[in-house]
C-alpha cells in the first residue's frame, strides 16, 4: 500500500496549523461542490491510475456533512500467476512446465499480462469539520461506502502465444468488467481564500476485492484527489 500521499497530505495540515490564526470561522455555508484532479494507486494489482474525483455535500450543522462522491480514472496493470486462485496457479504452471521442456517456451519465461483499466467509484458518507482555524478547514470521512466498476482490457503482445492463449480463456469477449462495494475512510483540508471559493486536498483508503473469479485476494487502494471547491447556500453560522 502506497502511503506517500498520506504523508504529504499530514505534513501540509501540520504546517497549516502552525501557521494559520486560530478562532472561528464566521461563515459556513449550507452546500459545497469540488471538482479536481484524482489519482488511485493499488499496488496489488500494479495498478496506477489518473482521473478526476467531484464532491456535493450537504451541511446540517457546521461539524458535520454528509455528501456524494464520484470518480473516473484509467490507467494500467498486470496481471501475473502470484495475484490468481491457486488451482489456476498450479494449472498455469504446469501448462508452463510442458511448454517450457518442449522447448517451445525459453527457460527464463515469466508470464504478464498487461492490461488497460477504467475505473468509476460512488460513494456516500458523512464528514466531519474542525473549522476553529480562520482559514483552513479540517475534515475527515470515518467511513463512507460505495460501489466500485472497473473494466479491464488485456493487451498482451501479439508474440506471445501463451499469454494470448491465457486472455482468451480469462477473458474471452477481450474485456472483463465487474462491480462491487467496498469501504473506506479518509480526510484533508479546505484552505480558504474566500467565504465561497476554497482549495482542497485530501487523501483515502479504501478495501474492495474486484473480480473474485479471477483475483484470489481483495486489495487496498489509495486515492489523492486536490482541486478548487466551492461553497454556497446561506451562512448556517447566523
Amino acid at each position: 500500500m502506497s502511503i506517500f500521499p498520506l504523508r504529504i497530505l499530514l505534513t501540509v495540515a501540520l504546517v497549516l496549523l502552525a501557521s494559520s490564526a486560530f478562532g472561528q470561522q464566521t461563515y459556513v455555508t449550507r452546500y459545497d461542490a469540488y471538482v479536481g484532479y484524482a489519482f488511485l494507486d493499488s499496488p496489488k494489482v500494479n495498478l496506477f491510475e489518473n482521473g478526476f474525483a467531484a464532491q456535493v455535500g450537504f451541511r446540517p450543522k457546521t461539524w458535520y456533512s454528509f455528501g456524494f462522491d464520484y470518480s473516473y480514472s484509467r490507467g494500467d496493470l498486470s496481471l501475473t500467476p502470484n495475484l490468481l486462485p491457486v488451482a489456476l496457479q498450479q494449472q498455469l504452471g504446469a501448462q508452463l512446465g510442458q511448454l517450457i521442456g518442449a522447448g517451445l517456451l525459453p527457460q527464463t519465461y515469466t508470464l504478464t499480462v498487461p492490461a488497460n483499466s477504467h475505473t468509476q467509484t460512488f460513494a456516500v458518507g458523512p464528514q466531519l469539520a474542525y473549522r476553529h482555524l480562520t482559514h483552513v478547514t479540517l475534515f475527515l470521512r470515518p467511513v463512507f461506502a460505495g460501489a466500485i466498476h472497473e473494466s479491464a482490457t488485456p493487451q498482451a503482445a501479439a508474440s506471445d502465444f501463451f499469454a494470448q492463449g491465457v486472455v482468451k480463456e480469462l477473458a474471452p469477449t477481450g474485456k472483463k468488467t465487474d462491480t462491487t462495494w467496498f469501504l473506506g475512510f479518509g480526510g484533508g483540508f479546505d484552505i480558504l481564500f474566500t467565504k465561497h471559493f476554497a482549495w482542497r486536498v485530501q487523501a483515502d483508503l479504501v478495501y474492495d476485492h474486484l473480480f473474485n473469479d479471477l483475483l484470489q485476494d481483495g486489495r487496498f487502494t489509495t486515492r489523492f484527489s486536490v482541486g478548487p471547491a466551492f461553497n454556497f447556500g446561506r451562512n448556517i453560522k447566523e
